[in-house]
């Protein structure tokens, strides 16, 4: 496993790291579950990734449970405020309140005395971004995570909480959390040039497309039961003829440079130096001991334009 800076920070992250968004807490098994993210920490994976929304608390417990089995200092944990967590009006956004609290419920699920890498899940436009950013920097100083991030947020949203942070000289947003793979490249215009500029890694989510880039779906009607497509309709949405062929080409090239798809996806996906970390699911542990593979790939030029003029072609 090869590692990487979050940003401009101190702090480095596997460049493979494992999520539970759509897995932990419910979609998979409690002990097939656990035994995945064994199997990630064992293959040099030091960073896991969660949040309070998951299963409304369901993943945090199971991710906190399994990783005190190794020591607090070898790995970097990262979860969320933002989503709804209940009935009442202050259950949702980006007010003090609702962080804080959020904030000390997200501890006691995880079991851990401090939170690695705090997100803001989504943009709150109905709270200032002065109150947002002054509750995580006063986490920060009370030792109850140690670095900020984004998520979901636009460039533009981004630039105004980079402007809020100097301005009131805050601690620094290091991490931005953005969806990302082969048929969505949005962040490329704006996202990656501001993290360059100012200092701040992509973390990025769904780098192979809910699976259409591990080649199991191969036909509009090869949803199985229990799959990501099955349950989700942006998974299922890009299921159509055209992406299907390009997925095609692609496994034909991963296979002649002896790669699985997925390795070959994982790889064209971090070889932008801003991007620090791709943040995968995974169901089963194999598929964490294939696609941890990813790390350390270097995909020449030449293999590059030949990706890119499969995902340009017209079918």
């Amino acid at each position: 496993m090869k590692y990487r800076q979050l940003g401009k920070s101190g702090l480095k992250v596997s460049e493979i790291s494992l999520g539970s968004w759509q897995t932990f807490g419910g979609y998979v098994d409690n002990g097939v579950a656990a035994q995945t993210l064994r199997t990630a920490y064992e293959n040099g994976v030091n960073f896991f990734d969660t949040a309070n929304v998951y299963g409304r608390g369901e993943a945090e417990k199971l991710v906190g449970s399994v990783l005190r089995e190794f020591p607090r200092d070898s790995y970097v944990l990262a979860t969320k405020v933002a989503g709804n967590m209940g009935p009442g009006p202050n259950d949702v956004g980006l007010s003090r309140k609702h962080i804080m609290e959020q904030c000390h419920a997200s501890l006691k699920r995880l079991g851990v005395d401090y939170i690695d890498v705090y997100y803001c899940h989504r943009f709150d436009p109905t709270t200032p971004l002065d109150e947002t950013l002054r509750a995580f920097d006063d986490l920060v100083r009370q030792g109850k995570i140690l670095y900020i991030g984004v998520s979901k947020w636009t460039a533009v949203q981004i630039a105004q909480g980079l402007a809020t942070v100097e301005r009131h000289n805050l601690h620094p947003i290091i991490v931005n959390q953005p969806l990302y793979h082969m048929f969505e490249r949005n962040i490329e215009s704006e996202v990656i040039p501001l993290g360059e500029q100012h200092g701040f890694g992509q973390v990025v989510y769904s780098p192979l497309a809910q699976g259409l880039l591990t080649g199991k779906y191969r036909s509009e009607q090869d949803i199985a039961q229990g799959s990501r497509a099955s349950i989700n309709q942006a998974a299922r949405s890009s299921l159509h003829k055209a992406n299907l062929a390009r997925v095609e080409g692609l496994a034909k090239l991963a296979d002649e440079l002896g790669h699985t798809l997925a390795q070959l996806a994982l790889a064209w996906t971090l070889r932008s130096p801003n991007i620090s970390s791709a943040l995968i699911g995974a169901s089963r542990p194999e598929q964490i001991s294939e696609n941890v593979k990813a790390s350390g790939i270097q995909l020449p030029e030449e293999t590059v334009s030949r990706i890119e003029a499969i995902l340009s072609t017209f079918f």
